[in-house]
């Protein structure tokens, strides 16, 4: 096993990923620090993270403070005595955390950095139309995703790609580049490590806040392509979403998961639906159409376009807004 103590960070399952590469390649993990238990769904009972799901089915040592900056943990972090701490999809750390280890803190982020620095990177690089995306790790500093750049790998990007797809792609290709960054960090020392750090381009900074309901809703008066790469940056989770208006019927929520779009010129009013009734589902825009073939209506589960339409009879003139 290495000698170097390492406490690990992070939450989500992307972030898993990481943690399960750093044991498989027998470094030392002193600790995991993850979110407090949250009450989810129906019954409000309480759900852990998939890291600490983790940690628990691998007897790592756990710790889930409810403030980063609390006494208690802080002393607790500190007998912990790690070289090194890196963190993968977690909150915002204050100085007296990333400050701690003698060979600092460093990040696996989900993005080229300096582009995308925030909360939701995977998510605005499709919804942008980027080609490439990737993942970088750094050194933590005091402003948020600003530090000094280790390693960088880039990732391809197809037009069909959804935000799932680059969730799971960038999650195995982060893990690896994790791996390597405490394999650099630990062969070189932190002198010779702060060496190949390298500064970001200020000129090529740019943001992917989170992601708010507003973010999901669709304005059927953009064009074709905008809506299409939000539908796609935003599925699986958390999803695109118009109203539906059917005839007489209240409006209802619906959700859209994929589509495809064509480019045409028409006269429709935007967001009037066009259908067989069996197999197509379409939707006006600005420019063009947007082919619908995955959705999800308010109190149904998620289907196929085809399979939602033997059980629902579009009207004529339903919209969506």
């Amino acid at each position: 096993m290495s000698g170097l103590r390492i406490v690990f960070m992070g939450t989500p399952e992307f972030a898993v990923e990481s943690l399960e590469e750093l044991i498989s390649n027998h470094f030392n993990i002193v600790g995991v620090v993850t979110s407090q238990d949250k009450p989810a769904g129906r019954g409000q009972l309480l759900h852990q993270s998939p890291v600490k799901k983790y940690a628990l089915e691998k007897g790592l040592n756990l710790l889930q403070p409810e403030k980063l900056k609390d006494p208690d943990f802080i002393e607790t972090l500190r007998h912990l005595q790690a070289d090194l701490q890196l963190v993968v999809a977690f909150r915002m750390l204050p100085e007296v955390v990333w400050n701690m280890p003698a060979l600092g803190t460093f990040n696996l982020h989900a993005s080229l950095l300096p582009k995308y620095r925030g909360a939701a990177p995977i998510n605005w690089a499709i919804i942008n139309g980027e080609t490439e995306s990737g993942v970088t790790t750094f050194k933590l500093q005091h402003e948020i995703d600003s530090g000094t750049v280790l390693f960088q790998e880039r990732v391809a990007l197809g037009i069909s790609d959804t935000a799932g797809d680059l969730h799971d792609r960038l999650m195995h290709t982060g893990a690896r580049l994790l791996v390597k960054t405490a394999k650099t960090i630990e062969e070189h020392g932190l002198a010779k490590t702060e060496l190949r750090l390298t500064p970001q381009d200020k000129g090529l900074i740019s943001h992917a806040p989170k992601l708010h309901k507003d973010t999901c809703r669709i304005d059927w008066s953009q064009s074709a392509v905008d809506i299409y790469n939000l539908i796609r940056g935003l599925s699986p989770y958390p999803t695109a979403f118009s109203h539906l208006k059917n005839g007489e019927d209240g409006a209802r929520t619906i959700k859209l998961f994929n589509s495809r779009y064509t480019i045409s010129a028409h006269e429709q009013p935007n967001g009037l639906l066009s259908t067989d009734s069996k197999t197509s589902l379409q939707v006006y825009c600005k420019d063009g159409l947007l082919d619908l073939s995955e959705v999800q209506l308010e109190g149904k589960k998620r289907m196929p376009v085809g399979e939602f339409l033997k059980g629902f009879k579009i009207k004529e003139g339903a919209h969506l807004f």
